[in-house]
């Protein structure tokens, strides 16, 4: 285990690059297992999600080198149809090996995901969809084990009662290779999930994306090699945004894409921010008193749920109480009890919700108590305390309080931020944060 002890309230400045986006990346290297040519990618972030899911294509029998920020897959001897537990729990994509392994032998078998546990996130909806493309699923509680076979892969139609991000791109990797057409209703519409529908077609197979959350694939015999660019990330981009603001616009940020964080924007701009643009550097600036804002999290094109936990750091900082309103997952205010150590005057509340089960994204037995909402009072000078982080998003929403509090805060479970954040603490120390990183 590792922790960082932080020295707060230093004005950080420089330049920093967005690195690519986690969520291209880590489906990327599963669809470069749909061909037996060599898959190019280029843009890839050295987290670690990215290289469990390296060790896991090499367990197969693929090959992969990485050199620089280029990775190139040759998956031409797959060889086997299992992934060991210790490496599917390590990263919650892993699941979706599904569709590539019984497209290429027939048979698979892989352990219930791993990842952030940030709520249910149910895989009964891609199983539920795989199983109506002609693929026999059996979960095994004594192993732990999703395991599934299919001679052939058939095209279907799939309908998602609720948005489902990595469920609209489990399909995807299924219809790709299936036999006949797949159309996927009330498909999620990241922009992640084009850039994995902008690599396939780039790979031969034949997606459209229709109107009306509608996905047409139509399936092909076989897929050839690529080299595509993986785009930049909008939530590490997001999570910059929100540190240069609170450093007066000093810290300057390369490589991110402003129509991919629109609805951010719009709220930030709204609480009286903006945002500069000289050449190919951004800058985000706020003035002195911060508008408050009444913010709930949805589906994309909505404000995203990963951004919720750093823009809190905003509303502590805000004139007056703020509100977030989380619809996408049930435990997504892991970090609130942390800042409250922080002296952050944060208080749960009941949303009003007509019809809670069709309001939410999520599944869930009850919603009689569900504190879906916190109030935040500001402004709010932050201190040092000693903090936890639960989840990835959460943990970089804790380093961002901790580089503000005045005072010395250590951090335990920073290896959260490694799954989706590239040699984090060496960037920001780069920009004068005081960061010490102890392993224990």
């Amino acid at each position: 285990m590792k922790k960082y002890i932080i020295r707060g309230g230093k004005k950080l400045q420089g330049t920093i690059k967005v690195s690519g986006a986690k969520n291209v990346i880590t489906k990327a290297l599963i669809a470069a297992c749909l061909t037996e040519e060599p898959v190019v990618l280029r843009n890839v972030p050295r987290i670690s999600d990215v290289f469990s899911l390296v060790e896991i294509i090499k367990h197969l029998g693929g090959e992969v080198s990485f050199e620089n920020d280029v990775i190139t897959v040759v998956a031409k001897n797959l060889n086997r149809h299992e992934i060991p537990l210790d490496l599917g729990a390590s990263v919650r994509t892993s699941t979706m090996f599904l569709a590539p392994l019984v497209a290429r032998l027939g048979k698979a078998s892989v352990p219930n995901p791993g990842g952030c546990r940030i709520g249910a996130r149910p895989i009964d909806r891609h199983i539920k969809g795989l199983e109506g493309m002609g693929i026999a699923i059996e979960y095994l509680s004594n192993d732990g084990y999703f395991h599934a076979s299919s001679e052939q892969i058939v095209g279907g139609d799939v309908s998602f009662s609720k948005n489902s991000h990595t469920g609209t791109e489990t399909i995807i990797l299924a219809g790709v290779l299936a036999k006949g057409m797949t159309i996927i209703q009330n498909a999620a519409l990241e922009p992640e999930i084009d850039d994995l529908i902008a690599l396939l077609n780039q790979m031969g197979a034949k997606i459209v994306r229709k109107e009306n959350r509608v996905i047409e694939i139509e399936g092909v015999q076989r897929l050839s090699g690529a080299d595509f660019t993986i785009s930049t990330d909008r939530n590490e981009f997001v999570t910059l945004a929100i540190l240069s603001a609170l450093n007066d616009g000093e810290i300057k940020i390369t490589n991110g894409n402003l129509a991919h964080i629109l609805e951010f924007l719009k709220y930030f701009e709204a609480a009286g921010g903006t945002y500069t643009q000289i050449d190919k550097s951004i800058s985000f600036q706020i003035p002195e008193k911060l508008k408050p804002q009444d913010i709930i999290t949805g589906i994309h094109p909505g404000f995203m749920t990963d951004w919720q936990g750093p823009w809190a750091i905003l509303a502590t900082q805000s004139e007056g109480i703020s509100t977030i309103h989380e619809t996408v997952y049930e435990k997504r205010f892991e970090y609130v009890e942390e800042l409250k150590k922080m002296g952050a005057k944060i208080e749960f509340f009941k949303p009003q919700v007509a019809n809670p089960k069709e309001f939410y994204n999520f599944d869930a037995a009850s919603f009689e108590n569900k504190m879906q909402g916190i109030k935040i009072s500001g402004p709010t000078i932050l201190h040092n305390a000693v903090l936890t982080m639960a989840d990835l998003r959460a943990g970089a929403t804790l380093l961002i309080a901790s580089l503000l509090a005045m005072g010395e805060s250590v951090i335990y479970g920073v290896e959260h931020l490694d799954r989706g954040y590239e040699k984090f603490e060496e960037r920001l120390k780069a920009l004068g944060a005081d960061i010490l990183v102890v392993n224990e």
